[in-house]
């Protein structure tokens, strides 16, 4: 597709709400990749040529391939604050400015991770499977007994924008706080394991934290304590924690991530002790939205020649 007024064409592998392609198709020339899912490689390679910006989603491979097929690349605006599904190495080396989009999908993802503990400590996915298929025998004084939450532990691994978030909504339950992180050491991370009742895990995906929650970490949890992953799923070894909860080494997990999405570790299925959500960490109407004008406000700063508002490199 050519550019019409001289705007700048950019490529979109999925389509924006209504208000923000309006922002964008004022600014720039459009062109967006076909279907609702992700865009397929091959796909991304042969349209990103010519074109000067790349608005991606956090399920798109922008590897050092389509980077290099984007000879005309300024700027890659991931609709996500993780970026580990760019190659922001080979991003760099061409000199294209790679952005992402942090805070605005902070209360999204804090509420789903609570929502998570709720549901898990609380046992709603077996109940509610329970009630539909019309086995409730009715009210018993001993049925699915959960936990409560004030004063248990919850254990942070990530004190980021969106653990910090999670910490203030736990407080408002009763919990203490534990955390581990990068930037503020905190508690060493296998003490947290041992102490805490529930754990959520807030980390970046990066080689350092591929499998940070595996075997020997699970192992380490208490018997009762719960894991939560509202960050990226390679972050736990899924096949270990499929093995965990299957012999009880643990009490329960509540997903939103999964190791190889879409697909979900077999073993999981049958299991009554995890909440299995679909990545719904960011999904609200209002979130959204606020991701994609984020992303495109990038793009129009960047073909204008103003400084990326949220930038990783």
């Amino acid at each position: 597709m050519g550019t019409s007024a001289g705007k700048p064409p950019v490529l979109l592998t999925r389509k924006l709400p209504a208000s923000v392609m309006a922002r964008l198709e004022a600014a720039c020339e459009v062109e967006q990749c076909p279907g609702d899912g992700s865009a397929a490689h091959a796909e991304l390679v042969s349209r990103v040529a010519g074109k000067q910006a790349l608005v991606s989603m956090v399920t798109d491979t922008v590897n050092r391939a389509v980077i290099e097929a984007g000879d005309a690349l300024r700027i890659i605006a991931n609709v996500a604050v993780g970026y580990n599904n760019v190659d922001v190495a080979a991003a760099r080396e061409r000199g294209i400015i790679v952005t992402n989009t942090p805070d605005v999908l902070t209360d999204a993802t804090a509420d789903l991770t609570l929502a998570l503990i709720l549901a898990v400590t609380r046992r709603l996915g077996e109940g509610e499977r329970w009630l539909r298929r019309g086995d409730w025998p009715g009210w018993a004084f001993d049925q699915l007994l959960g936990m409560q939450l004030r004063g248990k532990q919850l254990g942070i691994v990530g004190f980021g924008r969106i653990g910090l978030a999670v910490a203030a909504r736990a407080a408002v339950f009763g919990m203490t706080i534990a955390h581990t992180s990068r930037s503020d050491a905190g508690m060493p991370l296998d003490r947290l394991l041992a102490t805490s009742d529930v754990v959520s895990l807030h980390v970046p995906l990066t080689p350092e934290t591929r499998h940070l929650i595996g075997q020997p970490e699970l192992a380490r949890m208490k018997r009762t304590a719960y894991l939560i992953n509202t960050t990226r799923g390679p972050v736990v070894d899924e096949a270990a924690l499929a093995w965990a909860l299957k012999n009880r080494l643990i009490a329960g997990a509540g997903l939103d991530v999964y190791e190889r999405e879409p697909e979900v570790h077999a073993d999981l299925f049958p299991l009554e002790n995890v909440v299995l959500a679909p990545h719904l960490g960011s999904a609200t109407t209002e979130t959204r939205t606020a991701m994609a004008d984020l992303a495109v406000r990038n793009v129009i700063a960047v073909l204008g020649g103003d400084p990326p508002l949220t930038p990783v490199t």
